[in-house]
């Protein structure tokens, strides 16, 4: 059959469907005769031979094997009864695309290596985009890369290892033992210019075909282009790497703060605790309205919870950062952060005693120049059974304190808190108060009242040890006036939407990521100051509050200090 006879029948049986299904016969034709003559201009492309016919094969699979996340959310705004031709469109775009950039990074010498390194990155980001419906931007590398051991393991499961095996590694042993046929350098290059000049007419031809219909998608759904698999792990990968390269670090950091002092009197010492918390959801408090008991451990020791706390950012590598540094929302980077002193690093010029406890991954460089330990093993934790628990942080406190008989202290306790996706892990069996619960990692196979369930049990418990700390600063307030605060780095989405964990874009963000738990406990020494924080907990604060309200707190004068971002500051 040749091609006006492959074309005739084509047509033929789509004016039979278009008239069993209403549709226009003009329209049907004018929509299929493009789609058409570009395929016959690809297969004559394939006709050429050489590497250009590897590099559509490997397009293709790409688009048809990776994809799946990108189609589903696709789909659930675009649904197929009233938008086939678009879909069919976009896929042509999608394909389109890929096959451009193939064609301009791959040659004779980078086509195997490259293509096997897609080949694996793609099959990970495809496995958690479609498991967790997270989106892999620059952020989330950064995250990811910055994620220990323990935590590596509550995220592999079999289905990653089938993952892995299906579209990794044997895709990637096929490039290895096929032969690359290259043509003679003109002819390859000739060839390879034909391929780019077509495939970028293919996307404008496209584009233009559908203008209104693109002009919306690209307008007003810019978060289902973080689906496309592996052009967004390109990018996010490139723009993850320049973010690397910006400015070298060369270890040395501004000195923030050079005027701090403390200007309450030395007889009069302060212990603050600051207890920095792990994907908890404001929402899921009953302190906040939440119909679940879920603060009941804390909510007899008048506690402040501050209702309505915005985060700076949806993964911990970057909201930690940003908590301690005298840098705001609006003027918060990564680099510029690690680039100079935090909050601790003032606190220590000022005179005060600093340590950080770590129950989580690590401190995120905020801990660099303070005395730092990590609780995450049995030979440092007395308690730990399926993992360390955040409780055992208290151990040996008593001596760190006794140690230090002059000046106020701080410490931090970095909670392994609500850390997904084994929320299940994050709390002894006596608090699995609400059942049934999600007893996996992989947590797309649950409900969405199991992934709660095991949720909740773990803020319970994260409460009780918030309940702990307290009863360890109550017997010191004979010898120190005393307080503690806790604050979350980030929300987490427990299915909502199809959405899993955490770390979207911020402008993305769903407010389950960005609105974190928060609240205070004021003991001896402090009423003053609580009253004043009772008077505005439910007004809206962010991150930003939080460096300047530790500094009110101590009384450390020095002009970083902002009374407006203080909650501790008198009431106007």
């Amino acid at each position: 059959m040749d091609e006006k006879a492959a074309y005739a029948g084509c047509i033929k049986f789509a004016l039979r469907q278009g008239r069993k299904n209403s549709i226009d016969p003009k329209r049907v034709r004018r929509f299929l005769t493009p789609y058409f003559c570009l395929t016959e201009a690809s297969m004559n492309l394939l006709k050429a031979k050489g590497s250009i016919t590897t590099l559509l094969l490997a397009a293709l699979f790409f688009t048809l094997a990776y994809n799946t996340a990108f189609y589903h959310n696709v789909v659930l705004r675009y649904p197929l009864e009233q938008n086939l031709p678009f879909l069919i469109s976009l896929t042509v775009l999608l394909f389109s695309s890929i096959a451009f950039f193939l064609g301009l990074v791959l040659n004779k010498f980078t086509i195997k290596p490259l293509l096997i390194l897609l080949f694996v990155a793609a099959a990970v980001c495809g496995y958690f985009m479609n498991s967790y419906n997270v989106i892999i931007d620059a952020a989330m590398l950064r995250n990811s890369l910055m994620t220990d051991s323990r935590e590596v393991g509550d995220l592999i499961s079999l289905r990653f290892i089938v993952y892995l095996l299906v579209l990794a590694i044997v895709p990637a042993i096929i490039i290895c033992r096929m032969r690359v046929p290259c043509l003679p350098l003109k002819r390859e290059l000739i060839g390879r210019l034909k391929y780019l000049a077509f495939f970028l007419a293919l996307m404008v031809a496209n584009l233009l075909l559908m203008s209104e219909q693109y002009a919306s998608f690209i307008r007003e759904q810019k978060d289902l282009r973080y689906y496309m698999n592996p052009l967004t792990f390109v990018y996010s990968a490139t723009r993850f790497v320049e973010d690397a390269l910006a400015g070298p670090d060369t270890g040395i950091r501004t000195v923030m703060g050079e005027d701090a002092r403390i200007t309450h009197s030395p007889q009069q010492r302060k212990l603050l605790v600051l207890v920095v918390g792990e994907a908890t959801r404001a929402d899921h408090w009953s302190l906040n309205g939440y119909e679940r008991d879920t603060n009941a451990p804390v909510a007899d020791d008048d506690v402040i919870s501050l209702a309505h706390v915005r985060s700076c950012a949806t993964s911990t590598a970057y909201s930690l950062p940003c908590m301690f540094s005298a840098l705001g929302f609006d003027d918060f980077s990564l680099e510029d952060a690690n680039a100079q002193e935090n909050l601790l690093d003032v606190l220590q010029r000022a005179g005060v005693n600093v340590l950080w406890r770590d129950n989580n991954s690590d401190s995120k460089g905020v801990a660099v120049a303070v005395p730092f330990e990590d609780f995450r093993s049995p030979d440092v934790n007395p308690v730990c059974d399926v993992e360390c628990r955040d409780v055992g942080m208290l151990a040996g406190l008593d001596g760190y304190i006794d140690a230090h008989p002059t000046g106020d202290i701080v410490v931090v306790l970095h909670q392994m808190g609500n850390h997904g996706p084994a929320y299940y892990k994050r709390y002894p069996k006596q608090y699995e108060r609400f059942t049934p619960v999600c007893k996996t990692n992989q947590i797309e196979d649950c409900t969405q009242e199991e992934i709660r369930n095991a949720y909740d049990n773990a803020t319970l418990y994260s409460n009780a040890f918030l309940s702990s700390v307290i009863d360890f600063l109550q017997p010191r307030q004979s010898d120190f006036a005393t307080a503690m605060v806790y604050m979350a780095d980030h929300g987490e989405s427990l299915g909502e939407m199809g959405l899993y964990l955490h770390g979207l874009p911020y402008a993305l963000a769903p407010d389950a990521q960005t609105h974190v738990a928060s609240l205070m406990w004021f003991g001896r020494g402090f009423e003053q100051e609580g009253e004043r924080v009772r008077a505005k907990a439910n007004q809206p604060l962010s991150h930003d509050n939080y460096f300047h309200t530790v500094l009110g707190m101590l009384n450390v004068d020095t002009g970083l200090h902002d009374p407006a971002l203080d909650l501790l500051s008198p009431v106007r």
